[in-house]
Order: C-alpha cells, then structure tokens, then sequence
C-alpha cells in the first residue's frame, strides 16, 4: 500500500486538515499507530490516544473539536467508522487476486448452469439441477445439492454444506464450515417414548448481500421457506432454525439461537449469546443485548431488551443494581430477626 494522504481523503470524500503529500504505507489502531500508517477515531472513549499517537493520519469526524494539538494529519468525515470500512475494502478489492478456473478434482453434475468467470476449488462438488451465476468463488471442499440456484459475485468458503433447494442471492459471503438448508428440528412424540421424525419439505432463501459466519446454521422450512433477508449479517455460530424469518439489514452476534417460526423485523441488532425462543415477533430497530432470554414478542419498535426474561434494559439494569445488593440485605434481615 502506498498512497498520499490527499489521495486517501478523495477516496472517502473526506477534508484534510494538515499535510496532504504524505504518504500512507499502512494501517494501525489508534494507540498504536506509527509513522506511515492511517488510523481513525470513532469511539469517544479513545480519543486521548489521537493527541499521543504518532499515525502519520487519522480519520476523525467532521464535528470533532480538538482539546489539544496533534501531530497526525487529520481527515474529516461525516462518519469515520464508516469511512475507514469503505477505506479497508477498496484496499481489499486493490489487492485481491480472485482465482478462476474449475480444479481438476472438483466435480459439476451434468445440466448444472454454470456462469462466466467461476471459480470451483478442489473437491467440490455441484449437484444436478442446480445453476451458478456469474463471477463466483467456491472454494475447496463445498458441497451444493440438487437444484440450488446461486446468483452472482457470491464467495462461498472451504467447507460449506448447502443442501437442496436453497436459494442464495447476489453478493452473499459464506464462511468457512456454514451449512445451509439441514433438517429442522421436528420430532413428534410417540405414545411409546420415542421419537418421528417430521419431514422438513421447505427450504432456505438467503436475499442479496448477506454475509453468515463460519460454523453458522439455518435450517430448511418444515413447508414454505427459511428466509434470511437482504442485507442481513450473521456472526459465527449462529443458528437459525425452521421457518424463522430475519428482516433485512439486521446483524447477530455469535452463539445467538433463534427458534423456529420466530420473525424478526428490520434493522435489529442482536448482541452475542442471544437465545430467541420460538413462534414470536420482534419488532424492527430493537436492540437485544448479549446473553438476554427473549421469551415473548417484542411489539414496539426502537426498543433496547436486555436479561432474562428479556425486558426494557433500563429495567433489567435496575433488576440487575438489585441483585447485587441482595446479599447486604440478606444479612440487614437476619440482624433484625
């Protein structure tokens, strides 16, 4: 990487505040930046370290009133988060070398529609029915079932197991060991102890730009369909199960369960180790913090839920204050009795 200083904020639609002409080598965090490198501030809780850090830039944002001078160049932007992602992934795109061509060892079923510039890696293998849209990646060891239909300029990582009838959109990024479209869990009891098996007959459909995470799960439809929406992000290990819904733009945190039949609206954000108990409703824009137990519908939208039972989070931190008191008013109790 070597660009200048001025060429970098034309790529952000930034302002610079210092020296345009120098030069950028690299990236670093803002506490540990150095000479050549760019970083940024977006968390308020850092910005003691853009009057130490010697980066040779930082993005900043454009309301941001200095307290003291500093010696990096700055670049002022609505959003620096933001801009520093678009930053990382033009570099990305830059230094990218996508592979094309279709390995020796990997297999492509007869009658599978196979679009321009796909790249297929060792020991993968395409089932009969299906179609490949343009510019793909499908790295080694994937394995795709019977009549799955894949748009264009997807990446699907070593490992990756989708079952039959899936539906994946455009622009959609599988991680490593994700398995798409397994049985939901459906098992009807018998009157002797034992389990039947419910045949799951629907399947999944994963809309335009998704990206899920590696070792991540989303079961098939008992009938109809699974759909993850578009723009939706899922962290590593999350499982959705049968017929959940998940609206569009909204991101999970690892080790989130979702039951099944469980609708969520668009825009949420959902922190790690989430567990969403099945057949509800959450509402657009509600924020469940890490570790919650969502045990009924959410109907109010904008709404920030916390602990378990999962309530308003200004109540559950309330509830929370409490408990850790309770050991001094155990003791205040046994003093008067």
């Amino acid at each position: 990487m070597k660009f200048t200083v001025d060429q970098i904020a034309t790529m952000i639609q930034g302002a610079v505040e210092g020296d345009g002409t120098q030069c950028i080598t690299g990236f670093d965090k803002i506490e540990e930046g150095k000479t050549g490198s760019i970083s940024f501030l977006s968390n308020p809780k850092y910005e003691s370290y853009l009057y130490e850090t010697d980066a040779t830039a930082v993005i900043v944002s454009t309301d941001l009133a200095l307290k003291s001078p500093v010696k990096s160049t700055l670049i002022r932007v609505k959003e620096p988060y933001v801009a520093f992602t678009i930053l990382l992934q033009k570099y990305q795109e830059m230094m990218s070398e996508r592979e094309t061509g279709i390995r020796i060892t990997a297999h492509i079923a007869d009658g599978v529609k196979v679009g321009k510039d796909l790249f297929v890696g060792h020991l993968s293998f395409i089932d009969a029915q299906s179609s490949i849209g343009n510019y793909n990646s499908i790295h080694n060891h994937v394995s795709i079932g019977k009549n799955v239909h894949i748009g264009d300029n997807c990446i699907i990582y070593p490992g990756v197991v989708i079952y039959k009838d899936t539906i994946i959109g455009n622009n959609v990024i599988i991680h490593a060991n994700a398995v798409i479209g397994a049985d939901g869990f459906g098992h009807a009891p018998q009157a002797d102890g034992t389990y039947k098996a419910i045949p799951q007959l629907g399947n999944v459909v994963i809309e335009d730009d998704v990206s899920i995470g590696a070792n991540a799960t989303i079961d098939r439809a008992t009938m109809g369909s699974t759909f993850i929406r578009k723009g939706v992000k899922l962290d590593n290990l999350v499982q959705v199960a049968h017929n959940v819904e998940i609206g569009a733009n909204t991101a999970i945190a690892a080790q989130t369960g979702i039951s099944g039949s469980t609708k969520i609206g668009e825009n949420c954000l959902i922190g790690g180790q989430v567990g969403i108990a099945g057949h509800l409703s959450i509402a657009p824009k509600t924020i469940i913090t890490g570790q919650s137990g969502v045990t009924k519908s959410i109907k109010t939208p904008g709404q920030t839920m916390g602990g378990f039972p999962a309530t308003n989070n200004v109540d559950n931190l309330k509830r929370s204050a409490l408990i850790r008191q309770l050991p001094e008013l155990f003791e205040k109790i046994n003093k008067i009795k």
